[in-house]
């Protein structure tokens, strides 16, 4: 009878070992989130599946281009995925489908070529010149014909951002790392 009363104390040091490191890496080193909305077409649609990045951004910081979660400033209860398009110190002027940067290594700017826009999701309404304070970053959806982003709500403090999207996991026929990643000329 002792072995049976061993095997089960072994199983229940296991599983509780277990479920304490999914919790940790869940929590502390990577998460779960499903896209919901079509603020980020074409890049990514309802129901693809993230894993996203929480540590990247304990070790570092968030660079122009990469894609983010984070939690809504005015509603942290929500969280929200857009692409990183303005840095700490810098001035972000949208004019039309435009949109310049404007920091110390380009006192005249420079305008960012944005190939993963799809036209058809563009609006031409925008004229908006946002200048970022330490710790603020300014974050636009790919579809800026219906996201609520940056332009809307203002600009997003670091504090709230979660981390960034590490794998697609699905759908199958899409799976990548760093999905939806861009990197820009300046």
């Amino acid at each position: 009878m002792g072995k049976p009363i061993e095997s089960s104390s072994s199983l229940l040091t296991y599983t509780v070992f277990a479920l304490g490191l999914a919790l940790f890496i869940r929590f502390f080193v990577a998460a779960p989130y499903v896209v919901s909305g079509a603020s980020m077409d074409p890049t990514f649609e309802d129901w693809h599946y993230l894993i996203v990045d929480r540590v990247t951004y304990e070790l570092g910081e968030p660079v122009r281009g990469d894609v983010i979660v984070f939690d809504l400033p005015d509603n942290p209860e929500k969280s929200l995925i857009k692409r990183v398009i303005g840095l700490p110190g810098e001035t972000v002027v949208l004019n039309g489908n435009s949109v310049r940067i404007v920091n110390e290594a380009h006192p005249k700017g420079f305008t960012l070529d944005e190939p993963y826009l799809d036209s058809a999701n563009l609006d031409g309404g925008n004229s908006l010149r946002v200048t970022l304070e330490d710790e603020e970053y300014f974050v636009l959806g790919d579809n800026r014909r219906v996201s609520a982003d940056s332009r809307i709500w203002g600009t997003l403090p670091r504090g709230n951002i979660v981390g960034r999207a590490f794998v697609r996991l699905y759908p199958f026929n899409v799976i990548d790392v760093l999905p939806g990643e861009a990197r820009y000329e300046e």
